[in-house]
């Protein structure tokens, strides 16, 4: 009999953890192989944490919300289930013994539990992007040092990992992200000025949770896309390259030296990623979605509008001053999103707020070390928010 393989998914309420834990009930359903959960982690959402521990009968389910820890507590108390609250604990959950850790706690929050879940030797499925941004090549060494893989679940970093060639990265020549170009890809800049929240979290082809959202509507998340992309696959910068297509078809390609250039394709879904991570170096069955190029018609491709959406230069330029300053670039765009989210910042001040904030945090050209990365990375976070929190007062009291 196949043994249940063992999974713990951090951020479990989110976007990708519900995913997650979907496809998982899907694959088994199908036949394929059974899957134990042994933690499960939340924030805010104690109900949907208590359904999905009421299915999936964890040792541990967690919010890091110090304090729902009573309601938590009630509202599982029929389970016999260990039941922790707080930061802490969200990190002690991550450290459990399990085959594969889902890291999907979105923002620099899911940092800690990322790197801790780094050190312990499980397959690490990274849905959070900070991560890699803050302490990359720390990142991936501490994976790699004890005994562990790491398998990128963004849509892009999944399909070009699916057909990079790790055995001869010398052959590749370039890598190229595909971007959706959200939902202003046509909007004059004119007009960007009163763009509100619900129009910017009204992705045209992905469902995504609100701050991400906001991110793809300014290419943020393509410029945050390029350095987890510089780390995961030792790429410099002048070797990665943007190119906008709408139909989100063609996930991220990858050129190679002999001209060839290699492409993974799919309906735009995450629980495609989230599958060929779950399932690596194997492929789950599950009722996925088909592509039917026939009834697609056609795909279209442009070059990103930097004019229109300048988040993509300066994360370019934060790539290339190496580092904290990603780790800077991160805070101050997490900062701002939010800010604008609560309509206390115009749509285009969120990338006038990272360049100022990239212009007045110093000492950014420090390397992190593997030992102290996760601790120098949430130092620099700390000091970057602080600072993009006043450039935000400043623009809100000069408007």
């Amino acid at each position: 009999m196949t043994r249940a393989r063992r999974i713990t998914v951090l951020g479990s309420t989110g976007s990708v953890g519900v995913s997650t834990l979907d496809l998982m009930a899907a694959i088994e359903a199908g036949g394929g192989e059974p899957f134990e959960v042994v933690a499960l982690t939340g924030a805010g959402n104690v109900r949907r944490l208590a359904e999905q521990a009421r299915r999936w009968r964890p040792r541990v389910v967690v919010t890091a919300d110090a304090d729902r820890l009573e309601e938590l507590r009630a509202a599982v108390a029929d389970l016999e289930v260990e039941v922790a609250a707080g930061s802490d604990a969200v990190v002690e959950a991550a450290v459990r013994p399990t085959d594969l850790v889902m890291a999907a706690i979105v923002g620099a929050a899911g940092l800690r539990s990322a790197w801790a879940a780094a050190g312990t030797g499980a397959t690490l499925a990274l849905a959070n992007k900070e991560s890699l941004v803050c302490c990359g090549p720390a990142l991936k060494a501490r994976v790699a040092s004890s005994g562990g893989r790491l398998i990128p679940v963004d849509s892009e970093h999944s399909a070009i990992f699916q057909v990079f060639p790790h055995d001869r990265p010398e052959t590749v020549e370039k890598i190229i992200l595909t971007a959706s170009g959200g939902p202003f890809r046509r909007t004059p800049r004119s007009a960007m000025g009163a763009i509100t929240p619900e129009q910017a979290v009204a992705h045209p082809n992905w469902s995504m949770g609100a701050k991400i959202s906001v991110d793809s509507a300014t290419m943020a998340n393509k410029g945050l896309e390029m350095i987890e992309a510089a780390y995961l696959f030792d790429t410099p910068s002048a070797r990665i390259d943007v190119v906008v297509h709408p139909e989100s078809i063609i996930h991220s390609l990858v050129e190679m030296i002999d001209g060839s250039t290699l492409a993974q394709m799919g309906p735009p879904d995450m629980r495609t990623p989230i599958a060929c991570a779950l399932a690596w170096p194997g492929r789950a069955a599950w009722p996925a979605p088909k592509l039917d190029l026939a009834a697609l018609g056609g795909l279209t491709f442009e070059a990103p509008d930097l004019e229109r959406f300048p988040a993509l230069a300066l994360a370019r330029q934060a790539l290339e001053a190496g580092g904290a300053a990603p780790a800077v670039f991160n805070a101050a765009n997490e900062a701002a999103a939010f800010a604008f989210l609560d309509r206390r910042l115009a749509f285009l001040n969120i990338a006038s707020v990272v360049a100022e904030t990239l212009e007045r945090v110093t000492g950014a050209g420090g390397q992190f070390s593997a030992e102290d990365a996760c601790r120098a990375a949430l130092q620099v976070d700390a000091v970057a928010r602080g600072i993009a929190s006043d450039v935000i007062a400043e623009m809100a009291a000069a408007a």
